[in-house]
């Protein structure tokens, strides 16, 4: 099995777990609809497929140039490029809304941040490992059952469930887990079932149906043999020229994945091995399948999304391309966009058993890199904030909040958004610019601009929310400190377990007497220490999934 882990630090929690790329793009990439390039996320070693993109394109209506169309969003009274300035003798700067000291936002957040960030030692850290290599070994057993995933597949994983905003997912049809009662760290996998990363594979995206952003994706181009092994996950159209069209269905693939997902993990646990992780939960959230394991006195929660994978750029999306952004020079555009997914998840009034939507995780990985750590710190704490209080109806999304941000990041000057301590306004900022996005019913997404993500909401909906808001923008200290005590609650809960599990002798792969593990317990070693000495650069670990004890590594171009 390859994945490949990337030593940027994930910035939407401590762990380092995306992926890294190796990206060959041709020059024209901007001029086609969809140029082809080479990526490398998580690979398990199952074999390769193929794809080009030839989808219908769709005619965008013209945006306004970056200077002008960052006002999309509105003014917030904190987006000034600037602090404001002190003279002497007036005191402490204020927020003028609140009166709260801008210094005493500071300190929360900072205190915030400190709770929520998901440290781990060395005993942690196997034990992360070890729930990931079970996850990527499950799915190679799910691929054996019925060849229907791609043999040498690309995982992508990230850190975060799908309840924290990490992939544009909608939240309605999700279990409610919590961090602390539910699971100690969480991520989210990506899994391509079909992977369309060969430029002489014609296919066919469906848009004439859907709203902007979610498409249809139509197999009557590929062959025979892949049309018969998906045969039974697709809706059929029959045309009144007589020919068939098989339309690859969202709800039906996911129906088989939990179902194959089920029955493999049933298998294992007949057969338990010693330091084999415990499955705790294996449940269905709509579209996804959430699993928790259990791993010493660690709890992992994994939220694994059935979806298909593209290289290139789609034609709907084209027009972004040709605009300023706050990455330019930062990191290349053969990065950004190396490819999108197809996500199960669909439209307001979209068809669930036929619409897919868009969604640019790959590139939203890059993106994060760019991003500076006050406004991170802000983002966190803000997302933190609207997750409580927004969470009835669930009409806003921690997903929404991002593309707030990264709308922010074009709009404000990049020497602005780097100091260290104006993280106060970054955070009353996103609050402003969500509150002004609801009262005018307006969140164009990143990618997409044309594709406002709250058009579908009702008026009552959005002011219900934009009241609730108001009250946070009156008090932010007050909901800093309440987000604290729930940080503060959780890791309590999380340690209480933890001193529980190892009262009872639970059993970890580190405390395994019989050595049979010490291999795993040198790797997670040999990988920290790689880490540390090897600062910025991309390391791969090669693992053949019969024998583990044998790994390879890869520091950039270099192997060992």
């Amino acid at each position: 099995m390859h994945y490949y882990e990337d030593t940027v630090p994930e910035v939407y929690s401590l762990l380092p777990v995306v992926v890294s790329s190796n990206l060959v793009r041709p020059s024209s990439a901007r001029l086609g609809l969809g140029r082809l390039g080479t990526s490398g996320t998580c690979r398990s070693n199952h074999g390769g497929e193929s794809d080009r993109y030839g989808g219908v394109k769709m005619a965008a209506p013209a945006l306004p140039g970056r200077t002008s169309s960052a006002g999309s969003l509105g003014n917030s009274p904190t987006m000034g490029a600037g602090r404001l300035p002190h003279s002497g003798g007036v005191g402490p700067e204020l927020d003028f809304r609140s009166a709260a000291r801008m210094e005493d936002l500071n300190r929360l957040i900072q205190e915030f941040s400190k709770h929520d960030q998901r440290e781990y030692d060395d005993q942690r850290a196997l034990e992360i490992h070890t729930a990931k290599d079970f996850i990527f070994s499950m799915l190679g057993m799910v691929q054996k059952l019925d060849q229907k995933l791609p043999v040498a597949n690309e995982y992508l994983l990230l850190s975060g469930g799908i309840r924290e905003g990490v992939v544009d997912m909608d939240l309605d049809e999700l279990s409610i887990y919590a961090r602390g009662t539910d699971y100690d760290m969480d991520f989210t996998l990506l899994v391509p079932a079909l992977k369309l990363h060969d430029r002489n594979q014609p296919v066919t995206l469906d848009m004439r149906h859907s709203a902007l952003g979610h498409s249809w994706l139509s197999l009557r181009l590929f062959d025979e043999g892949t049309i018969n092994k998906w045969k039974d996950c697709c809706t059929i159209v029959d045309h009144i020229n007589g020919t068939t069209n098989y339309f690859f269905s969202p709800t039906l693939v996911a129906d088989w994945f939990y179902q194959s997902i089920s029955l493999v993990l049933l298998e294992v646990q007949k057969k338990p091995q010693r330091g084999m992780p415990r499955v705790e939960k294996v449940e269905r959230n709509g579209t996804i399948i959430s699993v928790i394991l259990g791993v010493g006195s660690s709890r992992m929660l994994y939220d694994i999304v059935p979806v298909v994978s593209f290289k290139g750029w789609p034609a709907v999306a084209q027009s972004w391309l040709m605009e300023n952004h706050f990455w330019d020079g930062k990191i290349t555009e053969e990065e950004v966009i190396s490819g999108f997914y197809l996500v199960p998840a669909c439209s307001y009034k979209g068809r669930k058993e036929n619409e897919w939507r868009l969604s640019f995780a790959r590139s939203e990985v890059q993106l994060k890199k760019c991003i500076s750590s006050s406004l991170m710190q802000a983002y966190q704490a803000c997302k933190a904030i609207i997750i409580k209080l927004l969470s009835r109806p669930k009409a806003i999304s921690p997903y929404h909040l991002r593309s707030i941000m990264l709308w922010a990041c074009d709009r404000l000057p990049a020497n602005y958004l780097a100091q260290d301590d104006l993280s106060a306004h970054f955070l009353l900022g996103l609050i402003d610019d969500l509150q002004h996005c609801l009262v005018n019913k307006m969140c164009p997404n990143y990618f997409i601009p044309q594709c406002n993500m709250l058009e579908h909401l009702s008026d009552e909906t959005v002011m219900l929310h934009a009241r609730k808001l108001s009250s946070v923008r009156s008090d932010p200290a007050e909901h800093l400190r309440t987000t604290i005590e729930h940080a503060k609650a959780a890791n309590r809960l999380t340690v209480e377990l933890q001193w529980r599990g190892s009262s009872n002798n639970l059993p970890s792969p580190q405390s395994d007497a019989s050595g049979e593990n010490q291999p795993d317990d040198r790797l997670a070693k040999k990988l920290q220490q790689l880490v540390t000495e090897n600062p910025g650069k991309s390391i791969s670990v090669f693992i053949n999934p019969d024998d583990v004890t044998r790994p390879h590594f890869r520091i950039d171009d270099k192997f060992f």
